[in-house]
């Protein structure tokens, strides 16, 4: 057996320059995506230290090495996502639409209650219990964005542009607003955007603008009102639990408190969670904050691993820190908006602008929650909050903004096609029916300008 020289064996600017050729795309984006991870498993191991004291007997550790799975899994997913040619999830768009409709009607009738509505469903073979609106985001975006590349030539018309891209939305919005209306406000409002964007008729999205104030105005008339009628400031109280799965009058008995709760409460009539946020927030102070693991209030603050843990981040690391997070997302949002306009392709440049823009409306929603600028909310912080099904459902959206990425550099000739899952398209090799989505007209994604 022979034996290797030393100087045969791979220099560390070897690796580096192998592990270039193996992840393509935005490295922008690659980056953000492990600054984002690392931070979230500091975090996540400080903020689920008392919970570990109540279901692990002080053993945190367990989460630690849950997150760290979760973040090796994302990591995968998102290389191997990246890999493939986006042309393919176009094709693959219908489908996954198609089979986002009866898993959120199951779903609302026989899924997991939590927080009042039913939101989840498990898995048999995997045992792993996953929020079936996710899914259904990434699929209605695939399924628009796919739509709108192909419309873009009647997409003024009421009929034959406007309808078959606001239909979609508003299937999967109703269907999960039952269960989160956050996240159907926060699917809608994306929607909107990339209709924006897609050059979809302003006066067509002022309509729908129009008819979704509708419900929410009756919603915050009936908070008020039901306010005023009270008396000694009793507010209409979510009912109990054994009454929780009566329909939407109960989810909407819920939704009337939380902007009730919003709007009037003070002091000690604040939400326990809102007022354990707060405390975090100022126990952060400024600049530093209390220093990485010595957050306090993780310890009376229900969610802080999840939807509150933006208010451990800037209790650990002050007001800074927490800036610090927002400009990351911020420029996550840049790179996404630079792959959008690079790409010469309709679907291509659509799906990396609603992906993109989905995460950071996420991410800013979940911010604005813990400092109380708007009514509580159960979205989590893309990356950061401890993993489950929506780290993976973020993950796989980070895959194939990286996707559409990738073969932009490939267009450009910045890389060498390579032998890949799927080879990407070139202007000489257009694929079935991606020769009808992808024609770059100056009017089509590839040539708005910002």
């Amino acid at each position: 057996m022979n034996d290797t020289l030393f100087s045969q064996m791979p220099t560390l600017q070897s690796m580096r320059s192998q592990l270039a050729i193996r992840t393509r795309g935005d490295k922008f984006i690659w980056g953000i995506v492990i600054l984002l991870a690392l931070i979230s498993v500091l975090v996540v191991y400080s903020a689920t230290s008392s919970l570990a004291y109540k279901t692990n007997k002080g053993n945190h550790e367990v989460y630690l090495f849950k997150q760290l799975a979760f973040m090796l899994i994302g990591l995968v997913v998102i290389y191997f996502l990246h890999r493939f040619n986006y042309t393919m999830f176009s094709r693959l768009a219908s489908i996954f639409f198609l089979t986002a409709i009866p898993l959120l009607v199951y779903t609302l009738f026989f899924g997991r209650s939590v927080n009042d509505g039913s939101r989840w469903v498990k898995v048999p073979i995997i045992n792993l219990t996953i929020q079936t609106s996710d899914y259904a985001r990434l699929a209605l975006f695939m399924y628009i964005s796919r739509v709108m590349s192909k419309k873009q030539e009647v997409i003024k018309d009421f009929k034959k542009g406007f309808l078959p891209v606001i239909t979609p939305v508003a299937i999967i919005c109703i269907l999960i607003m039952p269960a989160n209306l956050s996240t159907a406000l926060l699917t809608g409002a994306t929607s909107l955007l990339l209709m924006f964007i897609g050059r979809v008729s302003i006066k067509h999205l002022l309509l729908v603008v129009l008819v979704a104030s509708i419900p929410l105005g009756i919603l915050v008339s009936a908070a008020v009102l039901t306010h005023k009628k009270a008396k000694d400031n009793e507010v209409v109280a979510p009912p109990p639990p054994e009454e929780r799965s009566k329909g939407l009058m109960v989810r909407a008995a819920t939704w009337i408190k939380r902007v009730q709760d919003f709007i009037y409460a003070k002091n000690d009539d604040v939400p326990f969670q809102v007022q354990q946020s707060n405390i975090a927030i100022s126990n952060g102070g400024i600049l530093v904050g209390l220093g990485p693991g010595n957050s306090r209030q993780r310890n009376f603050l229900p969610h802080c691993d999840s939807d509150f843990i933006f208010a451990i981040i800037i209790e650990e690391y002050g007001l800074l820190g927490g800036a610090f997070i927002m400009f990351i997302y911020l420029v996550f949002l840049f790179r996404g908006i630079r792959t959008f306009r690079k790409c010469p392709y309709a679907f291509g440049a659509f799906l990396a602008m609603a992906l993109s823009f989905t995460l950071v409306i996420q991410a800013l929603a979940n911010m604005a929650v813990s400092v109380n600028i708007v009514p509580v909310t159960g979205v989590t912080l893309p990356l950061v909050s401890m993993g489950g099904s929506s780290f993976l459902f973020t993950c796989m959206s980070i895959g194939i903004i990286l996707s559409v990425a990738r073969n932009v550099e490939v267009m450009e000739g910045k890389i060498e096609p390579e032998s890949v899952l799927q080879p990407p398209v070139n202007d000489n090799q257009q694929v079935g029916e991606e020769n009808a989505i992808n024609k770059p007209q100056a009017a089509m994604a590839g040539g708005v300008p910002f």
